[in-house]
């Protein structure tokens, strides 16, 4: 990247600030804007805007100076604007409405820390943000200083690392962890770094997009140190790319950091397949991986920004295909009540016979993949049991049916429910003792849920 100097992104507000102000990221959170008299000297507010504003109790509003000069001030309709300014749609209850729409308190064995996945966990290491996004997942916690994270709170979570060996895989997030102290940070990140099983720290941020002064060479050479170490930052809209943030993620890319991008997908601000084009193209430009393009989550507040889901399908189909393969995220919908995420995308598979598959491509081209008839799927048996490491009972779902180690997966209670409250006799053995019969092979029979448990336990023994 060329080292001449960068025009700075400033609305005229702050014309008259030194450089080595506004290009200091501490300055730019000392002037945050979040009234109604703060931000109208800058944008002209619309009614709606003014109602919410002026509401008590919504959802915290910080908007960093650099941010705020990236809003259009007489277009209520503003991609930039319609993100981080509340209007009075917020206030509208919808259907389905949630505080914790993804069940992450359920899922967290201490406080800050999701454990949802078996390998990995999120680790939420504050509250606060640079700015807030009016569609934020975590409005719950984010924003609200009193929720904020104890030192004794970061201590139980490591220690439940350190005694949680199938953990290769940290993402740090909140909150943004690049809103913390630089020393808190590196002190977090140096803890990480010496447990000898996590292999990954991944770092999900938008302070680079809200606040690219962060993204300094000091912070560079820190995080350095701890590799392998990811980010993902988090762009919406093409608008949010300027020279700041491409010479950001410069920085970032030279240290050794991959990037990815994880993006919601909202309605009136990015649900066209020719705004998402420009944005996996921008995004690719500047050395960053279209990563996930997320279904709005059902949060309070953020009713407004919901789309449908095929309109979600309907961008995935103008995308595969028609540009690069590296720059088609995953189409994501985090499932309601702590499923997981879900990726989403277009059938590809007209049908299917013994032998053969019938499959379309962006164009409608329908074409016959032949499989091999003497394909045998146990030749890799003997190097599958060396590479196999699940160290936790469970999770294995889908998988698990296909690889032969259940039969079925029962919701909570189902057996009991089927029993219709009969006591046992000679004909309803103990379901956890029962095998199918005439079913897999005498090398690979198949196991209930309680035998794969036993099994596992064993093998981790």
């Amino acid at each position: 990247m060329s080292n001449q100097p960068i025009t700075r992104t400033c609305a005229p507000k702050w014309y008259d600030v030194p450089d080595e102000k506004w290009n200091d990221w501490r300055w730019q959170l000392a002037h945050r804007l979040n009234s109604v008299e703060e931000l109208g000297e800058v944008i002209h507010l619309t009614d709606s805007e003014q109602q919410a504003l002026n509401t008590k109790g919504l959802f915290r509003v910080d908007i960093t100076p650099y941010f705020a000069s990236l809003i259009d001030p007489d277009d209520p309709h503003c991609p930039v604007r319609r993100q981080v300014i509340p209007t009075a749609r917020e206030l509208d209850k919808f259907e389905s409405m949630m505080e914790d729409s993804l069940a992450e308190d359920r899922h967290s064995p201490v406080p800050g820390l999701v454990h949802r996945y078996p390998d990995r966990v999120l680790f939420l290491v504050t509250t606060q943000c640079a700015s807030y996004c009016r569609y934020c997942t975590r409005s719950r916690i984010v924003g609200d200083s009193t929720a904020t994270f104890k030192r004794s709170e970061w201590d139980a979570a490591i220690d439940y690392l350190k005694r949680t060996p199938q953990v290769r895989d940290v993402l740090l997030s909140g909150g943004d962890p690049l809103t913390l102290a630089p020393k808190l940070l590196e002190e977090l990140l140096a803890r990480l770094r010496e447990i000898p099983h996590i292999e990954i720290i991944r770092i999900g941020s938008r302070v680079p997009v809200f606040m690219p002064q962060r993204i300094d060479q000091e912070f560079c050479d820190m995080v350095a140190k701890y590799h392998p170490f990811w980010m993902n930052i988090h762009v919406n809209h093409a608008r949010e790319i300027t020279p700041e943030l491409r010479a950001a993620c410069d920085r970032l890319t030279r240290a050794g950091m991959p990037l990815g991008n994880q993006s919601v997908l909202m309605a009136g601000i990015n649900d066209s397949v020719h705004i998402q084009r420009e944005l996996v193209h921008e995004l690719v430009k500047m050395r960053v991986r279209p990563y996930y393009l997320y279904q709005c989550d059902l949060v309070e507040g953020a009713g407004h920004f919901r789309t449908s889901v095929s309109k979600g399908i309907e961008i995935m189909e103008g995308l595969r295909g028609h540009t690069s393969g590296y720059a088609v995220p995953l189409y994501i919908v985090d499932a309601p009540g702590g499923g997981g995420k879900i990726p989403v995308m277009p059938n590809y598979v007209v049908s299917q016979a013994p032998g053969k598959i019938v499959l379309r491509n962006y164009e409608g081209f329908m074409t016959t993949y032949s499989e091999p008839a003497d394909y045998d799927a146990h030749a890799i048996d003997y190097l599958d049991a060396q590479a196999r490491k699940r160290l936790e009972p469970g999770q294995s779902g889908v998988l698990g049916l296909l690889e032969g180690e259940r039969m079925t997966i029962e919701p909570a209670g189902f057996s009991e429910t089927h029993l219709r409250g009969a006591e046992q006799h000679r004909l309803n053995a103990d379901p956890g003792k029962w095998q199918p019969l005439g079913i897999g092979t005498a090398d690979r029979p198949l196991l209930t849920d309680v035998q794969v448990a036993e099994k596992i336990n064993h093998e981790v023994e």
